[in-house]
């Protein structure tokens, strides 16, 4: 399914009259949305940039549907997803890529949830091993895979570090602005090989790489329309695949093999 969906406008009512001059940032509102342990959940199962029916996001929050219909309402109304119908059936899904940089900021800052179990422990793992960032890879084989990109000279512009001293501008959680990464000449041939969708050069024929600062590595991966289309990619190959009723995704054995020798990956350690 396509990740573009209808916007939902936000009513400008809700934060000042018409004629009453707008104040600062309303963060107090924004937190009594996202308080709720609910619609929390709600965020972190569209956090991987796919639309979900509301049956399958009540079962995701531990709600019955009526009580995930309210939450949804609320969280449209915040302006954090949108929504359209599909046959019997209506989709959500996040508004777009900077609610998903929202939630992954957030969980840079949120203290950990408390391990209870196995199965809570084999997901935390999971996600930081590799998971989706809305629509491209992050985790410890994001940040491998951007490595490698750059190790092979097919991305140039930086080391993929997240240099606190030098940053000005780059945010942990965020998508980074103070390095300037763009595709190689043999960078683009070798994701053309790979059959990846890549963008058409700007002017100055160059490909730009944009990339995220990633909150439990604390380095770059690759992000934008560049690694959009590389994750993409990854996933129709077979290379990855989802982890359910997670943002956690595999490396499969193909993906292993195929990431080594198209890019020369090395795994990152447990």
């Amino acid at each position: 399914m396509s990740r573009h969906h209808d916007h939902v406008a936000f009513d400008p009512s809700h934060a000042a009259s018409a004629d009453r001059t707008p104040g600062d940032a309303d963060l107090a509102a924004l937190g009594a949305v996202l308080s709720e342990p609910a619609r929390a959940r709600i965020l972190l199962a569209l956090g991987d940039g796919r639309a979900l029916p509301a049956s399958v996001l009540a079962a995701e929050a531990g709600v019955a549907p009526s009580t995930a219909s309210t939450h949804l309402a609320r969280l449209l109304d915040a302006g954090l997803l949108t929504v359209r119908p599909q046959g019997r059936h209506r989709y959500y899904a996040l508004a777009g890529p900077h609610v998903g940089e929202l939630i992954e900021a957030l969980a840079r800052l949120a203290p950990c949830a408390p391990v209870r179990s196995l199965r809570d422990g084999t997901r935390a793992h999971a996600l930081r091993q590799a998971r989706t960032c809305y629509d491209h890879l992050a985790g410890r084989l994001g940040v491998a895979l951007f490595g490698a990109l750059i190790d092979e000279a097919l991305v140039t512009g930086g080391n993929g570090r997240h240099e606190h001293a030098r940053a000005r501008e780059d945010r942990l959680s965020g998508p980074g602005r103070d390095l300037h990464y763009r595709l190689t000449d043999a960078g683009r041939r070798r994701l053309s090989q790979l059959g990846v969708d890549l963008p058409a050069p700007d002017p100055a024929g160059d490909v730009p790489v944009r990339y995220c600062v990633d909150w439990t590595e604390q380095a770059h991966h690759l992000s934008g329309t560049v690694g959009r289309a590389l994750t993409d990619r990854l996933f129709e190959l077979g290379w990855l695949e989802r982890i359910a009723r997670t943002r956690g995704v595999r490396l499969t054995a193909d993906g292993e093999h195929g990431l080594r020798e198209h890019f020369g990956l090395r795994l990152p350690g447990p």
